[in-house]
């Protein structure tokens, strides 16, 4: 059975800080044991709340038939996966898109690499005040979030409906508040962390949430008032450290993922909200 353990963000950091100068953990040194002998062992992957959790129990589920055993840590928050990832607290993690993974490494010296890609859950407006993009007018607010990857990734959106301009040799995941050049409607661009992002609904005009936290909040298809399209590179993947991804354990949970009872729940279940990306 799965076992799903949810961290704060308080206590992943600690243990991922604690980590340091100790002895190497127990998952790292068994990862190399199982590397080298071809078999498959127990893995633990890291996720957040909402469709990565959802998603990766029906990969364990198929995972326990297939002879693999998998467990869930549920965190808190963006950061902390890749922290427990690079620690060694976790054989892998599923949550993120490349982009967002390349900016932890940047900003932390890690090297945490692709393994595999899962699905794309596009970034989309959402209100509680207003029907459609022409509705916005002059001093509105909108949130975004506050991650770097995805706050740029937002900015994007924005800038596409023609509300804001960006610096335009600014690489789209580097993109930052820093980066508009004008606001064409005179809106109020307010960042705030991405699992708040649908209680921010009460109090903005709009706000830009990630696809797993709005499922998580029941909002839908239907309520989006502009979305990323299928052309978006922000594919989310299946992290690991770097000299892993050949690891038979890991090589299973994402030939597991990429079968067909996983694409059908993610089919079913999210509507074209969340779409498979193999």
């Amino acid at each position: 059975m799965q076992r799903r353990v949810l961290l704060s963000s308080a206590a992943a950091l600690a243990a991922a800080l604690t980590a340091c100068g100790k002895k190497e953990p127990a998952a790292s040194a068994a990862a190399a044991s199982s590397a080298a002998s071809g078999e498959l062992r127990p893995i633990t992957i890291g996720v957040t709340a909402g469709t990565s959790e959802e998603v990766a129990e029906v990969v364990t589920k198929e995972a326990e038939k297939a002879g693999l055993k998998v467990t869930v840590k549920v965190f808190g928050d963006y950061q902390t996966p890749d922290a427990a990832l690079a620690s060694g607290e976790i054989d892998a993690n599923s949550y993120q898109h490349e982009p967002f993974l390349q900016a932890y490494n940047a900003n932390n010296k890690t090297d945490l690499v692709v393994a595999g890609k899962t699905y794309l859950a596009p970034l989309a407006l959402y209100s509680k005040k207003i029907k459609s993009a022409s509705e916005i007018k002059d001093g509105a607010t909108i949130a975004i979030p506050n991650d770097p990857s995805n706050g740029g990734r937002a900015l994007q959106l924005l800038a596409k409906q023609g509300w804001i301009e960006l610096k335009p040799d600014v690489p789209a995941t580097k993109v930052t508040k820093a980066d508009i050049t004008k606001y064409v409607k005179k809106i109020k661009i307010v960042e705030i962390e991405a699992p708040q992002l649908p209680r921010s609904l009460d109090d903005t005009t709009a706000s830009v949430i990630n696809a797993g936290y709005a499922f998580a909040a029941n909002l839908t298809k239907k309520d989006q008032i502009v979305a990323e399209d299928n052309t978006s590179p922000y594919v989310n993947i299946i992290a690991v450290k770097k000299g892993r991804e050949t690891d038979p354990s890991i090589v299973k949970y994402i030939e597991i993922f990429h079968t067909e009872p996983v694409k059908k729940f993610i089919e079913d279940k999210y509507k074209g909200q969340v779409v498979p990306a193999w």
